[in-house]
Parts: structure tokens; C-alpha cells; sequence
């Protein structure tokens, strides 16, 4: 039979085939034709800034020295003015060029910032220019920027990534690069430049709007990260940013594919799927991960900092609350037990949740990075050389370290790298040295996305659980029902032999063998002992296949979230937040602000109650100590554990374990759908700690 040919060239050229494989598919056309809701103070044709001083700060004398011109910045609230006077309508109209820059990593929502931007600037006045500047702040310094115009913007709307001008992660930090920004912003003649970022990038939006106060170009910054660590309080607790842009899309990301994880596991029965998100220095992303999921097991890192091991405190009769806290080997004992618990009710599998950064909370890694970091940044300044260049593999790093440890010996030489310390360090595996090692990023930061986190707490686990297994403590419950129907159907009493087997035959629904009970030889004891089989007598193989299932076998299945998440097309919640930020972005700009971060208050409430304002950066920041330094920086914010949100979660930890009989409790959160009507309205984070606010 002669086979048919196929015209390829007139396959691919064939409309339904066209339209198949395009880029171009229903579902962005959705979502680049949906139109954000606006707040209500965007209604009208102009907006004017009023401060409110309701809010109080403590803020950092250093600030007031080093930033001086916008450090008296109040909050501003955006309102509505429907009947301006002439020479307002003037101002806000006029002819402007304003610059846009992404800092840091991707997240969802970025785009509509700039959507948001762009459609209010071109309402005030069509001839207003927008630039975009690529890659990062390196197209600052290097003057490397297209205008944005409605084409490409419409392109983008609603869309996940930054990939309309890209990003990067250079600081503008030292004063050669303020004055290269500053010559680009006069080459471009600027009125404003808006800086999309991190607690890093809204620092350097900071300096750059006291730098450029004189030259009257606006800075403006906007919050943006997944993690959700940029959240603003006044020193009252008054909150004016719940949280920053792309954090409910990246959290819904990683819930959807978790969840999944969730029904393999439960599908399979034999893995236990560990889980690491994102956070360096915050949980919030397991929180809420925890919250869409109802994981078996999630850390929360902040919790692991505020642990005081009492009973080893009240031997010791020490105030050195330090050297009592959390411990990655006490860790591994509290997953140890609930894995020990699961698998006695004949779950041998479940799902773990760990925050990248969940190390920093640790006290006895904390010192090491500490006094690592110190060291590094000693060496760096002292020899004006690369620590890491010049001791590139792990044995060359530590001959250092040991170096210096001996050094600490020696009478007036100070080091506070000790013997102690060299032991201490010496007892953690090699890769996880390696990580504590690495290389600092380009903030001065320890890159806990570096190391294998989850690896290291799960490899103690795996250790401590073969310690158990030997000691007859973790075994896989075997169902009572079961068990009989196989005895019965061997034609052996179940009862007979219960008894000689188990520690809770009259008892329990699942059924554990004794804890003598660990090989095929103690087992064969205990039937002799109990006069069912003589000495030279074969197991029953009905007691060995019950035997045999209940030796649990520990496998685990790594997974990473991070990329993916911050690479999300928006959460329909995102999609609205980032286009008033935008918005207010430039209510800001044409009221004339500079040294402001655009945010929206009251993000937990219903919609009609959103209300835009300016923060002033100048209030956030204090001292912290990066690369050695102290240098003013903007606070991060950690998960607060005397919220709501916290304490529900903390509640309902032994529920989402679920170690009894029964069904699991896991949450399906679904997809984020966009087009659907069931998208849930903002974070769980969000909802819960509202729940405690009367206005809501």
C-alpha cells in the first residue's frame, strides 16, 4: 500500500492549523482586552494629594542625616477633585517625560503598573512621553530605554513576567552611579522616575530622590515582591500596605502544584513530597501556601526563632536564652514525629512546606552566617581581594577558617572564629558547608536559594527516622480489618495471633507490631515465644506479608518553587492592585511628590474601601548591617506570629497532619482561572487578619 504524502507547506498554511499552533490563544486574548477596576477616586479627570497625619513613625537618625530633603515626607492620601482651579489644571496636565525602571526579580503585576501609568499619564495629557528603561537599573547607567507606547503597553496588559523591558539587580549605591542616573534622567529631561522593586530598589529610590531633589526630578517607588515582605506599619500598628504586588499569583502558583503533589501522594501512598517556596527572610509565602493547601507538615521560619528549649534551659540554670534555641537537630525530631504518627495509621506519605530561608531562623546557623559573613567582608576590605577568588573550593575555605581558629589561640590576636566554632562547623556535611560558604549576592545577602535546604533538614530526618525504625517506634499501622481477612483467608486465627503481634490489638482501628518486633528474626522469637510456631518451623507467610507491610520504607520527592510562581500570569487580585498602583503612581507625579511609595491601604477590605496613598521611604528605612557595613536600608517585614493568621494555622496543625484515621484534609485550590467567577477575591493572609478589624 503506497503511502499518502503530505503538503506541509499547505498544512501550515491552512487556517484552523494557523490558529491551533499560535501564540495567540483565547485565553490572553481575555486577558489582554480585561480592563481592571478602578478605585473611585480615579473616576474623575483629576486627582490632588492630602497629607494625613494620623500616621507617626520612629524614624532612624541616620535617615534624617542622610536624607534630609524628603525625610519630613508625610503620608498622602489620593482624592478626587472634581472642580480644580485653572492653574491646577495646568499643572497636572502638562507635558511630561516620565522614566520606568524594573529592580530585582520578576512578579506578577508588573506590567500593569505600567498599564496604570501609561493610561493615566496619556489621560492628562496625550503628549506625555513614557520610557521604559531595560534591563534593570543598568539601563539607568547605561541610558538604554524605548518609549512605551500604546501598541506595546496593550501588548502586555494583564500579563505575568516583566519581559516588556526587563529587569536587573544592579544597585545604584555608590556616587558614581547616582551621577551616571542622574546625567541620563537630564538627557532624557525627566520629570519623574518611578522605580518598581524590592526593600533594595525602594532604598535606591530613596537616595535617588534626595539626590535628585535640586534638579526637580520626581523618584517614586513602588512594592514589589513575592516573598510579601514589604509590609508598612506605622510605629502604632496602623497598617498602610498589607502587602506587595505578584505575592497572592506566586502563592496561588505554588498551592495549585502542591495540591497536586497532594493527590499523588494520597493517590501512590509511598512519597513524601517536600516542598520548598520561596522567602529568604520571611514565611509568608508558606503561610498562605499552608492556608490554600492544608499541607501535612509547614515551618514557619519566625516560629522557629521565638523557640526556647525550656527543658534544656532548666537543666543547664542559664539565662543564655541563645544557646537554647531552635536546633536543625531538633527540628528534624519534630518532622521525625509527625511522619512517626502518620505512618501509625497506615500513612507512610504526606506533603512538607519549607521557606527557603527557614535556616536564618535557626540559632546555631544564624551565628555561623554571622560570624561567616564578617569574615568574608573583613578579608575583602583588608586585602582589597575576593574572598571567594581567592579560596575557590571548600578544602582552601576552611584551611582558612582553621587558620584562623589556631590564630584565636594566640594571646592578643582576636578572632571570633574559635576552636569551638572550627569543631562545630566540621560536624555539618560538606555540601551543607559548601552553601554556608557560597558566594553572598550582590546585596551583601547569604543566598539561601543556594543551598539545598530542604536536603539537609530532610537528611537528619532520614537518619534520626532508620534510628526509630531500629527501635521498633516507627512502623506503618496496619488496618484491623485487613489483617484479619488475611489471616482468616490463610485459615489462621486473627486473634491467636494478634495478640503475640501487636501492642494495641484490643484497642486501636490500625494496628502497630510491638516494638521488639523489628526483624524477620524478632518476629519469628515472638511467635516461638508465644507457642504458635516451633523452632524449626517457617513463618506463616500470611504473618510475614504483615509483617513486611508494616516496615516502613522512607522515600522522599524533592520539589523547588520559585521561578515558576514569580513568572505567573496575575491573579485577577493582582491584576487590579498593580493597575491602581500605576494609577496612583501618577496622582503622585502630578501632584508633584518625590521620596513616596505608591501603595494601596486597606488591601484586606472589600474593594470600595481601597484607598491610594504615598508612603514616605524616608520613615522606613534604619541601619542594618550589609557586606560588614551599616547602611540605611528599608525594614523587611517577617511573619507576625500574634496575628490572626498565624494562630488559625497554629490551631489547625494537628488537623492538616492528620494522623488519625480517615480521610486527610487536604484543600484544592484550583488553578488561578482569571476568566472564571470563583477566583477567590485576595489572599487567605489578607481575609483572616481583616476578620480581626471591625471596619470589615
Amino acid at each position: 500500500m503506497s503511502k499518502k504524502s503530505i503538503d506541509i507547506e499547505k498544512m501550515l498554511n491552512h487556517p484552523e492549523v494557523q490558529k491551533i499552533i499560535s501564540h495567540i490563544n483565547p485565553e490572553l486574548i481575555e486577558r489582554r482586552a480585561y480592563v481592571p477596576t478602578e478605585c473611585a477616586v480615579f473616576s474623575g479627570t483629576y486627582t490632588v494629594l492630602k497629607n494625613d497625619e494620623a500616621y507617626q513613625f520612629n524614624i532612624d537618625r541616620e535617615a534624617k542625616v542622610q536624607l534630609p530633603k524628603i525625610i519630613n515626607n508625610k503620608v498622602q492620601v489620593v482624592e478626587r477633585i472634581d472642580s480644580p482651579k485653572e492653574l491646577f489644571k495646568e499643572k497636572y496636565g502638562k507635558k511630561r517625560n516620565i522614566g520606568l525602571v524594573f529592580s530585582g526579580g520578576p512578579a506578577p503585576g508588573g506590567h500593569n503598573v505600567i498599564a496604570g501609568i501609561f493610561d493615566a499619564a496619556k489621560k492628562a495629557n496625550q503628549k506625555t512621553k513614557i520610557f521604559g528603561f531595560l534591563m534593570g537599573p543598568d539601563g539607568v547607567l547605561e541610558n538604554e530605554y524605548i518609549e512605551l507606547t500604546e501598541n506595546l503597553v496593550d501588548v502586555y496588559r494583564n500579563l505575568g513576567g516583566f519581559t516588556m523591558v526587563k529587569t536587573g539587580r544592579t544597585k545604584i549605591d555608590t556616587d558614581d552611579k547616582l551621577a551616571l542616573s542622574k546625567e541620563t534622567c537630564r538627557q532624557l529631561h525627566l520629570d519623574a522616575l518611578v522605580i518598581v522593586g524590592g526593600d533594595d530598589s525602594n532604598t535606591n529610590a530613596a537616595f535617588l530622590a534626595q539626590d535628585m531633589f535640586d534638579d526637580n526630578i520626581q523618584v517614586i517607588g513602588v512594592p514589589k515582591t513575592i516573598d510579601g515582605d514589604i509590609q508598612v506599619k506605622d510605629e502604632t500598628g496602623k497598617v498602610l500596605c498589607a502587602m506587595s504586588f505578584g505575592f497572592h499569583t506566586a502563592a496561588r502558583a505554588f498551592s495549585t502544584e502542591i495540591s497536586n503533589l497532594s493527590t499523588d501522594c494520597s493517590s501512590d501512598v509511598k512519597y513524601w513530597h517536600v516542598c520548598k517556596v520561596m522567602g529568604r527572610v520571611a514565611s509568608h509565602l508558606a503561610l498562605e501556601v499552608a492556608l490554600q493547601t492544608h499541607a501535612n507538615i509547614t515551618l514557619i521560619g519566625e516560629e522557629l526563632a521565638d523557640y526556647v528549649d525550656e527543658k534544656r534551659l532548666n537543666k543547664a540554670k542559664t539565662v543564655d536564652y541563645n544557646a537554647y534555641g531552635m536546633t536543625l537537630r531538633h527540628l528534624s525530631r519534630v518532622i521525625c514525629n509527625g511522619i512517626v504518627k502518620r505512618a501509625a495509621v497506615g500513612k507512610n506519605y504526606g506533603v512538607i512546606v519549607i521557606p527557603e530561608g527557614v535556616l536564618e531562623f535557626i540559632n546555631e546557623i544564624q551565628i555561623f552566617i554571622i560570624k561567616l559573613n564578617a569574615i568574608i567582608a573583613e578579608y575583602n576590605n583588608a586585602h582589597d581581594k575576593d574572598f571567594h577568588i581567592e579560596f575557590p573550593g571548600l578544602e582552601n575555605k576552611l584551611t582558612y577558617l582553621r587558620r584562623l581558629a589556631r590564630r584565636s589561640r594566640e594571646e592578643g590576636f582576636l578572632s571570633i572564629w574559635s576552636t569551638r566554632d572550627d569543631d562545630l562547623f566540621n560536624e555539618i556535611p560538606p555540601f551543607f558547608q559548601e552553601g554556608l560558604l557560597t558566594e553572598r549576592d550582590s546585596h551583601g545577602n547569604f543566598q539561601f536559594s543556594q543551598v539545598e535546604t530542604d536536603k539537609v533538614l530532610m537528611g537528619l530526618v532520614k537518619d534520626y527516622l532508620n534510628i526509630l525504625k531500629e527501635k521498633g517506634v516507627y512502623k506503618i499501622g496496619i488496618n484491623r480489618n485487613y489483617y484479619k481477612k488475611t489471616l482468616e483467608k490463610a485459615g489462621f486465627d486473627p486473634d491467636f495471633f494478634g495478640t503475640l503481634l501487636f501492642a494495641d490489638y484490643d484497642r486501636d482501628e490500625f494496628l502497630l507490631l510491638k516494638p521488639t518486633i523489628v526483624s524477620m528474626r524478632t518476629l519469628k522469637e515472638a511467635l516461638i515465644n508465644g507457642k504458635a510456631v516451633q523452632e524449626t518451623e517457617e513463618i506463616p507467610l500470611a504473618v510475614e506479608k504483615i509483617y513486611k507491610q508494616s516496615v516502613p520504607n522512607f522515600k522522599t520527592q524533592f520539589h523547588s518553587y520559585g521561578y515558576d510562581g514569580r513568572g505567573s500570569d496575575p491573579t485577577r487580585f493582582d491584576c487590579v492592585y498593580t493597575y491602581n498602583l500605576g494609577l496612583t503612581v501618577f496622582s503622585l507625579i502630578a501632584n508633584g511628590a518625590t521620596g513616596q511609595m505608591a501603595a494601596i491601604k486597606n488591601l484586606e477590605m472589600d474593594f470600595s474601601k481601597w484607598e491610594p496613598i504615598g508612603i514616605p521611604i524616608g520613615a522606613l528605612m534604619h541601619l542594618e548591617e550589609k557586606k560588614g557595613k551599616l547602611v540605611l536600608v528599608l525594614k523587611k517585614s517577617v511573619v507576625d506570629l500574634n496575628t490572626p493568621v498565624f494562630k488559625i494555622v497554629q490551631s489547625l496543625r494537628k488537623k492538616w497532619l492528620a494522623a488519625s484515621p480517615g480521610k486527610d484534609e487536604y484543600r484544592r485550590p484550583g488553578p488561578i482561572r482569571f476568566a472564571g467567577k470563583n477566583e477567590e477575591e485576595r489572599p487567605i493572609t489578607l481575609v483572616l487578619n481583616a476578620l480581626e478589624n471591625p471596619e470589615t
